[in-house]
C-alpha cells in the first residue's frame, strides 16, 4: 500500500559514494583542427539536450589523441552535467559508444552502483527542484558557472538503495514510453519524406512507371504534369508578429507565438517553451494560424540548423494550445497553401526536401551574425512539379494520416512528460512511501 512518508535524509554530494570527474584543460586538450567524422566521441555542452545526449552534430577525435588524454574519460552509466553557461544540464551515457571524452565545460558524475543508483541520481539532478537549488550555488554574471568545490556542497534527498531503484524504475518506465513514441514519430516522418521523394523527385509513382515523359525546365517529367513557381502554389503568405509581453491599450489580444527555434518540437506538438504574448486586433486577425497553414522560418536559424525550417499546422497542434489563438513570430512566414491546386502536405514536404537537398540554403544570407533568407526571390525563382489532381488526392490520402499520427504521438508524449514531472518531486521528496513493510 502506498502511503505518505517522512522526507529522506539530505546529504551533500561530497558525502555520497560518487566520483566527480572534470575534463582535461592542459595543452593536450583537443583542438578544432583535430576533430574527425568518426573515432572516439568528444562531447560538448551542445550535445546535451532535453536531458539526453544528442549526437546529430557530434564530433570525434582519433584513438591516438584519446590515448594521450587521461582525464575526462566516460564510461557507460556515467552522468554528464554542464557547469558553465547553461549550468545543470544533464544526460546519462547510455548510447552505443563504449567511451567518450568530455570538454572542459562538462563534469562526469560516476556512482558506486552498490551504494547509489545512477538512474536515481540522474532523475534527481534533472528535477526542477534540484536545478533551482543548484542555481543558488552558481557564480559569475556574464557566464554562470559552478566550481566543483561548490558542487560538492549541494545537498540531495537520499533514500535507501532499494527505494532508489524503485524510483528509478518508475521514472525510467515513463522515459521508455516516451522514447518509443519518439522512435515511431521518426519512422513516420521518414516514411512521409521517402514517399514524397519516390513519387515527386524520382517520379516512381506506383502504376505510372511506364508513362511517357517530356522535357521541362526541371528536366524530364511525366506526361500530364506541370511546372509552376512556388509562389503560385500559395493562396496567401504573410510575415508573423511578436507583439508585447504585457497587454496595453493597443495590444489586447493574447496569442501564443511559435518561433523558429520552437519548430522542431512543435512538429510533434511539444509546445511547452512557446511564449505567450499580446497583439493588436488587426495583426492577430491576419496572422492567426489555421489548420493546413505552413510556417517557414526566414531569419535566425541556430547552430547546425540553417534558416528555412518549416512546420505544418495540424488540428492536433492547435489543440495543444487549448484552443487559444496561435501565430508565428516575426522571423517566420505564415504560408497558406493552395489546397485545391497543390496541397498542404505536398507543399510542406517539398519544403522539407528543399531544406535537406540544400536548395533552401542557396537563398540564405548572413548579416551581423544572424542568418536571413531571401524569401521573395526563393518563391519566385524556385519551381515545383505539379502532378494531376487525382494523384495529388491519392498522395494526400497516404500521408495525411501519417502527420495526424505523428501529432497524436507527440501529444501522448507531452502527457507522459507532464505526468512524470508531476510524479518526480513527490517521489524524490518522500511524499510517496516506496519502502517495503
Amino acid at each position: 500500500m502506498v502511503t505518505a512518508s517522512q522526507p529522506w535524509e539530505r546529504k551533500r554530494l561530497r558525502e555520497l559514494p560518487l566520483q566527480i570527474i572534470d575534463g582535461d584543460r592542459s595543452a593536450r586538450y583537443p583542438k578544432r583542427s583535430e576533430f574527425r567524422d568518426s573515432g572516439i566521441l568528444f562531447l560538448n555542452t551542445t550535445n546535451i539536450v532535453d536531458d539526453r545526449l544528442d549526437l546529430n552534430d557530434a564530433v570525434y577525435i582519433s584513438e591516438e589523441k584519446f590515448a594521450a588524454i587521461k582525464k575526462g574519460r566516460a564510461q557507460r552509466g556515467d552522468i554528464f552535467m554542464t557547469t558553465r553557461g547553461s549550468i545543470g544540464k544533464v544526460a546519462r551515457f547510455d548510447c552505443d559508444h563504449e567511451t567518450a571524452l568530455i570538454n572542459a565545460q562538462i563534469l562526469i558524475l560516476r556512482t558506486d552502483p552498490n551504494q547509489l543508483d545512477s538512474r536515481f541520481l540522474f532523475h534527481t539532478l534533472r528535477s526542477p527542484l534540484f536545478k533551482t537549488h543548484l542555481a543558488n550555488f552558481a557564480s559569475g554574471s556574464a557566464q554562470p558557472q559552478i566550481p566543483i568545490t561548490d558542487l560538492r556542497e549541494v545537498d540531495l534527498p537520499i533514500p535507501p538503495l532499494p527505494v532508489q531503484r524503485r524510483i528509478a524504475g518508475i521514472l525510467s518506465a515513463y522515459d521508455e514510453l516516451m522514447e518509443n513514441s519518439q522512435r515511431r514519430i521518426r519512422v513516420l516522418e521518414a516514411m512521409a519524406r521517402a514517399l514524397y521523394r519516390e513519387w515527386f523527385v524520382h517520379f516512381r509513382t506506383p502504376g505510372m512507371e511506364s508513362n511517357r515523359r517530356f522535357n521541362s525546365p526541371l528536366g524530364p517529367i511525366p506526361q500530364g504534369w506541370e511546372v509552376k513557381p512556388l509562389e503560385s502554389l500559395m493562396s496567401a503568405q504573410i510575415g508573423g508578429g511578436w507583439g508585447k509581453e504585457t497587454a496595453d491599450e493597443g495590444h489586447i489580444e493574447p496569442a501564443w507565438v511559435i518561433r523558429g527555434t520552437d519548430i522542431p518540437d512543435a512538429r510533434c506538438c511539444q509546445v511547452a517553451n512557446v511564449p505567450h504574448r499580446f497583439h493588436t486586433v488587426s495583426n492577430l486577425r491576419s496572422r492567426r494560424l489555421q489548420v493546413s497553414d505552413i510556417l517557414f522560418e526566414v531569419s535566425g536559424g541556430s547552430k547546425g540548423q540553417p534558416v528555412g525550417r518549416t512546420l505544418l499546422v495540424t488540428p492536433e497542434l492547435l489543440s495543444a494550445f487549448g484552443g487559444d489563438a496561435v501565430i508565428c513570430a516575426s522571423f517566420c512566414k505564415r504560408v497558406c497553401p493552395d489546397t485545391s491546386g497543390y496541397g498542404a502536405e505536398l507543399l510542406y514536404l517539398s519544403f522539407l526536401e528543399g531544406y535537406e537537398s540544400g536548395e533552401i540554403e542557396q537563398f540564405q544570407v548572413q548579416s551581423t551574425g544572424i542568418s536571413n533568407f531571401k524569401w521573395t526571390e526563393y518563391i519566385a525563382q524556385t519551381q515545383r512539379v505539379v502532378p494531376p489532381a487525382p494523384l495529388r488526392k491519392r498522395f494526400s490520402e497516404h500521408v495525411a494520416p501519417m502527420f495526424s499520427q505523428i501529432a497524436t504521438l507527440g501529444l501522448q508524449t507531452a502527457n507522459l512528460r507532464r505526468t512524470r514531472d508531476l510524479l518526480l518531486p513527490r517521489l524524490l521528496s518522500g511524499q510517496v512511501n516506496l519502502e517495503e513493510n
